[in-house]
C-alpha cells in the first residue's frame, strides 16, 4: 500500500509538537506496513503547497491528510482539486495544560477541510487521536489494508414542532439585516454565502463595509471618545485593569467605531472579519469589542461568518437569548464530552465566572475574553449549505454544558452530548459540516424544526 501523507500546519501553532506528531504518524504507517510518500517536513507556506503537488500527481493507494495543527482548508482544496477517491484525515488530540492556548487545534483543521472537500463533492474520513492510541492503530491498520473508516450515515429530525413560534420569528428576521465587514478568511469555506439565498429563505438583508473603511474610522476615533468608552468597559470589566494589555486605547476605539457602524445602519448582526488585518496592522485583537456589543444584545460573528450570523439571528428570535459562535475542537470519548471554543469574543453575561479579560491567545495582544462558559443545557446549531443543491440544511445537536476550568485560553464549554460524541464529531467532518456551530443555552429545537419545515431546509439532528 502506497500512502500519500501531506503534513499541514500553521506557524502560529505549536510547530515543534507538531512536527513530532508528524514524524510519529509517518513512523506508525510505515510500521503498520505502508510505502509512505510525500513531503516529510510541515506544510505550512504556499511554497510548501506547490511543492507537495508532484506528489499528489504519482501513483499512490490512498491519501492520509495529517493536520499536525491547525491549517486552512486551501492546502487541501489545492492539492486535491482533481482527486476523486476518499481522503482520510487524520486529528491529533490536544496536549497542552488546561488553560493554555490551543496548541494545536488540529481537529479544527479537519473540520474545515471536510466542509471545503465535501461541499465540493469529495469524500472524506477521519481518525482521532494520538498515533500511540490502540484505536488509532487499528484505523489506520485498516486503511493501510484497504478498508477506509466509516463516514457514519447523518440522520433526520422527527422531534415535536413550534409552528407558531417559527412564524414569528420568520416574520422578525424579515425586518432585519446583517451587517458584513471585510472579506472571508483565506481558506475558511465555511465564511463564503450567497446572499440572494439568504434574502430569499430569511428576508435578511445584508449591509457592506471594506474592512479598510472601518480601519480608517478607528484610527479616526478621537482621544476623548476613546477615553469615554474606555471609562465604560472598565466598569464593564474592571478586569482590563489587569489584562497586561498595553493597547487600550485602540480596543476603545474598535468598540466605538464598530458601535456607531451599526447603530448607524440598524444591523442586527455584525460578521466581521477578524484577522489578519486588524491585528497586523492596527495591532489590537476585535474579541472584546465584540463581546461588548454582544452583551448589549447585538449577535457578532468572527472570520466574518454570514451563515454562522443568520443561525444566530434566528435562535435569538426564537428566544433563545445571547448565543456563542464557537469551534468544535476536542473530543474525550469516554466522557462523551465535546469541547466547543473561541477565542475570547463571548459575551460576558455567558461567563461561568466574572467573565475575565486579556490577551488573545495566539496573537498576544489585547484584548480578548478568557473564561469558561456557563454551564446548563445547550443545543449546537448551524445552517449550512446542502451539498449537491442550491439550497441549506440544519444541524441541531444538544447536551449539558458541565461546570469545569477553562479548557483553552478563550471561552470554552466541556458539553457531555445527548448523542454519541464520537458519531457527532465525526459526522461533522465526513458530513461537511462547518467548523463553526452556534450554542444557545435555551432549548428552541421545535422552533427550529418548524421554521426547517416552513423553508423546505432538510434538518440533521443528533
Amino acid at each position: 500500500m502506497k500512502v500519500l501523507m501531506i503534513p499541514t500546519a500553521r506557524a502560529t501553532f505549536a510547530v515543534d509538537v507538531a512536527k513530532q506528531r508528524a514524524a510519529e504518524a509517518r513512523a506508525l504507517l510505515e510500521e503498520l506496513g505502508a510505502e509512505v510518500v510525500g513531503p516529510e517536513e510541515l506544510v505550512m507556506t504556499d511554497d510548501d503547497v506547490a511543492a507537495a503537488e508532484h506528489f499528489v500527481a504519482e501513483p499512490h493507494d490512498v491519501i492520509v491528510h495529517v493536520h499536525a495543527s491547525f491549517c486552512d482548508a486551501g492546502p487541501a482544496m489545492r492539492l486535491y482539486e482533481d482527486v476523486t477517491e476518499p481522503i482520510v484525515t487524520w486529528s491529533f488530540r490536544e496536549p497542552g495544560p488546561v488553560g493554555d492556548r490551543l496548541w494545536l487545534n488540529s481537529l479544527c483543521g479537519s473540520n474545515l477541510i471536510g466542509h471545503a472537500l465535501v461541499r465540493d463533492g469529495k469524500a472524506v474520513r477521519l481518525v482521532y487521536g494520538d498515533p500511540h492510541e490502540p484505536a488509532v492503530r487499528e484505523a489506520l491498520a485498516g486503511v493501510v489494508a484497504g478498508r477506509l473508516p466509516e463516514a457514519p450515515k447523518l440522520p433526520g429530525s422527527d422531534g415535536e414542532v413550534d409552528v407558531a413560534s417559527a412564524t414569528s420569528a420568520l416574520i422578525k428576521l424579515a425586518s432585519q439585516s446583517i451587517g458584513i465587514i471585510g472579506e472571508a478568511p483565506k481558506g475558511f469555506t465555511p465564511s463564503q454565502f450567497d446572499a440572494a439565498l439568504v434574502k430569499q429563505l430569511f428576508g435578511l438583508d445584508v449591509v457592506t463595509l471594506e474592512l479598510d473603511a472601518l480601519m480608517d474610522d478607528i484610527e479616526a476615533v478621537p482621544e476623548d471618545r476613546r477615553r469615554a468608552e474606555l471609562d465604560d468597559a472598565l466598569t464593564w470589566q474592571p478586569s482590563l485593569t489587569d489584562s497586561g494589555a498595553d493597547n487600550l486605547g485602540e480596543f476603545a476605539a474598535v468598540t466605538t467605531s464598530l458601535r456607531d457602524w451599526q447603530r448607524e445602519t440598524g444591523v442586527a448582526a455584525l460578521a466581521l472579519e477578524c484577522w489578519p488585518g486588524l491585528p497586523t496592522k492596527l495591532r489590537v485583537c476585535p474579541c472584546s469589542s465584540m463581546s461588548r456589543l454582544a452583551d448589549e444584545d447585538i449577535a457578532t460573528q468572527c472570520e466574518r461568518d454570514v451563515y454562522g450570523a443568520v443561525t444566530m439571528l434566528l435562535l435569538q428570535a426564537l428566544g433563545s437569548g445571547t448565543t456563542y459562535l464557537v469551534d468544535t475542537v476536542d473530543l474525550d470519548q469516554e466522557k462523551n464530552l465535546v469541547r466547543f471554543w473561541h477565542c475570547g469574543a463571548a459575551a460576558t453575561k455567558l461567563a461561568a465566572d466574572d467573565g475575565t479579560q486579556g490577551l488573545h491567545c495566539n496573537r498576544k495582544i489585547g484584548v480578548a475574553g478568557n473564561f469558561p462558559l456557563k454551564p446548563g443545557r445547550v443545543i449546537a446549531v448551524r445552517l449550512t449549505e446542502d451539498p449537491g443543491t442550491t439550497g441549506l440544511r440544519m444541524l441541531i445537536a444538544s447536551g449539558e454544558a458541565i461546570p469545569a476550568p477553562n479548557r483553552f485560553q478563550g471561552n470554552t464549554a466541556d458539553v457531555v452530548m445527548d448523542t454519541d460524541a464520537e458519531n457527532f464529531v465525526t459526522s461533522l467532518v465526513t458530513g461537511g459540516f462547518p467548523h463553526h456551530t452556534v450554542l444557545a443555552w435555551a432549548d428552541v429545537r421545535p422552533g427550529l424544526r418548524a421554521v426547517a419545515q416552513q423553508l423546505g431546509i432538510p434538518v440533521v439532528e443528533f
